[in-house]
């Protein structure tokens, strides 16, 4: 079918949904949103609109970003722009659809932000809140606006133009328009997209591949996720254009199994495709076919490698091997092939619908363009944002990120997942990109961002990161197999107080021997959150392999809560929240702690509004 007449079909769909008199009903339903309750909401919104006899249209959209505001409900009414309102649960959905729908007089106190240019009664726009207002959405330009089974929203929006505008050039003319544009891969390494596309299109084959790398599994990153939970046609376009470049006649989206609702939004949004003619036999008529599987993974956190990725998909065990040659001239069933990560792609279809340049005219002078992070920790505003590359961290954690929850103070960001390093508070100058990560001792990796406080344990920190790459390692190269091994039952031991100064020189020579000598990515990068807190936080190992103590309190072996008679003024609180039963003390006196009962679960410390509990 021509472009012109899905767009314009599509256009008609949206207009008359938009202008209709009918309210229009959003409901958050990605897999924060059902996590936090929206599928109560959801349930509870049909149940009132089928009592009331009112007709509206409920559309499930995919996450907004705003994971802490969770589940979100929107509504558009006739006489009022979109109104959104925050952590609604289904005890007060009815309340607030009244409100709206019946009474004609929305719940401005509880509005969170309106959608659209009108103003409600001082209620901000979604452009103005503060998590909101230093974004620039590419990626993330649909996610939470439409419904992402539905292709006519992806259509109306633009959608496919840049695919369109691709077939109307040649392969070797869409590349170049994206080495214009300056991407990196968003996967982690950040090599640029379109060298890694002009590899794979010179090698001669008459059958080539293209993969979308959807294998997220960096423990705090969800980025990949809601983005095919939001917005799948983005990635899939991309995914077309890409295997347009290189030749590529047959594709696969490799995509972890534990994501069911992003499987189900993709398999819907392939179905669409093909009966749309996007996908198939002679895409929009020009002659180009290209076809699409999907390949689910059970997990494996290695698999995220490209050669243990394609290993996976050809039927083999999930295990890297060594390079060259390289996927782009020996690929899968050892033909060329292409690898990109889920952002990148939904980045590729924007950039050939709007243009090299004007995704070149964000970020930095090497890492072009904008990126997405993750939100996680103990931070205010946890969340899926999208920042221009160079963004320092200080912006990202202190104004998008509301700074540290509980008026906490910000100690170190655990950047680029497992295999990334923790930078500390004395560099929330550092702006955000390849290089500069990098030189300060970590990596962007798919863009997990774990903020912790100063009740964060930095040796307890690697030592948790390590267990995780240690159980990821598929075990075939010495140095990751022994090395992570290695450098996990030294952190423990010091973690129990069983460790001495000459751990840390050892640390540090285990872990430079794994990043340079392990195989992959994996291992090479498994030491990262080690020898960053070394560097960084030396003296928080030096109190645990000398003094025998954690400053933080987490290393049970090494510390004691302890309550100070001069402060404590008996009020009783410490007493009702230990679990133990191991205070005592009567009320307006001092309260004691039995240390042998003492399980340091830290409710005493965190229930003292006196600060008369010390870490000892």
């Amino acid at each position: 079918m021509d472009y012109t007449e899905l767009q314009n079909r599509a256009e008609r769909k949206m207009r008359s949904l938009g202008e209709s008199r009918i309210p229009l009903i959003h409901i958050g339903t990605g897999t924060c949103g059902l996590a936090a309750g929206a599928g109560e909401v959801l349930a509870e919104a049909r149940a009132f609109l089928n009592k009331s006899g009112l007709l509206a249209r409920i559309v499930e959209v995919g996450c907004l970003g705003l994971c802490y505001q969770e589940p979100l409900l929107g509504i558009k009414s006739l006489g009022h722009p979109m109104i959104y309102y925050g952590r609604v649960s289904a005890a007060n959905t009815a309340e607030i659809l009244k409100a709206q729908l019946i009474d004609g007089e929305p719940d401005t106190k509880a509005a969170l932000f309106t959608m659209g240019s009108d103003a409600v009664n001082g209620v901000p726009d979604f452009h103005e809140l503060p998590f909101v207002r230093p974004q620039v959405r590419i990626a993330l330009r649909n996610c939470g606006l439409i419904d992402p089974g539905e292709i006519d929203h992806y259509l109306a929006r633009g959608g496919y133009e840049g695919l369109k505008r691709a077939l109307g050039l040649s392969p070797h003319e869409v590349i170049e328009e994206i080495k214009a544009s300056g991407l990196r891969g968003r996967g982690g390494a950040g090599f640029p997209t379109g060298v890694k596309w002009d590899f794979a299109h010179k090698s001669k084959s008459s059958e080539k591949y293209f993969i979308c790398n959807a294998d997220e599994g960096d423990p705090g990153a969800f980025m990949d996720r809601s983005l095919l939970e939001g917005d799948p046609h983005a990635v899939l376009e991309g995914m077309i254009i890409g295997a347009y470049a290189i030749g590529a006649s047959e594709g696969y989206v490799y995509i972890r199994t534990e994501y069911p609702l992003a499987i189900k939004r993709l398999e819907t949004a392939l179905e669409q495709m093909k009966a749309y003619g996007l996908l198939g036999g002679g895409i929009l008529d020009k002659g180009f076919a290209f076809h699409i599987k999907i390949k689910e993974g059970a997990g494996a956190f290695v698999c995220g490698e490209e050669t243990a990725l394609m290993a996976s998909i050809a039927g083999g065990r999930g295990m890297p091997r060594s390079r060259p040659p390289f996927p782009a001239q020996a690929g899968l069933w050892e033909r060329p092939t292409n690898i990109n990560n889920v952002e990148t792609l939904a980045n590729v279809s924007a950039i050939m619908e709007r243009g090299a340049d004007w995704f070149a005219g964000y970020g930095t002078k090497k890492s072009k363009g904008t990126k997405t992070f993750s939100l996680a920790g103990k931070i205010r505003r946890t969340g899926l944002i999208e920042v221009p590359m160079g963004t320092r961290l200080k912006e990202i954690i202190e104004e998008i990120g509301g700074g540290v929850i509980g008026g906490g103070n910000f100690k170190a960001v655990q950047t680029g997942g497992p295999s990334g390093g923790c930078i500390p508070f004395s560099l929330n100058h550092l702006p955000v990109d390849y290089e500069s990560l990098a030189e300060a001792g970590s990596i962007m990796g798919s863009g997990g961002m774990v903020v912790m406080d100063e009740r964060t344990c930095m040796v307890d920190m690697a030592r948790y990161f390590l267990t995780f790459t240690g159980n990821e390692s598929c075990g075939k190269c010495l140095p990751c197999r022994l090395g992570s091994r290695q450098l996990l039952d030294i952190l423990i031991d010091i973690c129990e107080g069983r460790g001495s100064p000459e751990d840390l020189d050892l640390l540090e020579e285990v872990g430079e021997a794994m990043q340079k000598a392990s195989l992959c990515g994996l291992g090479q990068t498994a030491p990262n959150p080690v020898i960053s807190t070394l560097k960084y936080f030396r003296q928080e190992y030096e109190k645990h392999v000398i003094d025998h103590k954690c400053p933080a309190g987490v290393c049970k072996a090494l510390f004691f809560y302890q309550i100070d008679p001069e402060k404590c003024t008996g009020c009783m609180a410490c007493l009702r929240k230990c679990p133990a039963n191991a205070i005592s003390g009567s009320k307006k006196e001092p309260h004691e702690i039995d240390q042998e009962a003492c399980i340091r679960c830290g409710e005493c410390y965190d229930s003292c509004k006196f600060e008369a509990v010390a870490i000892m």
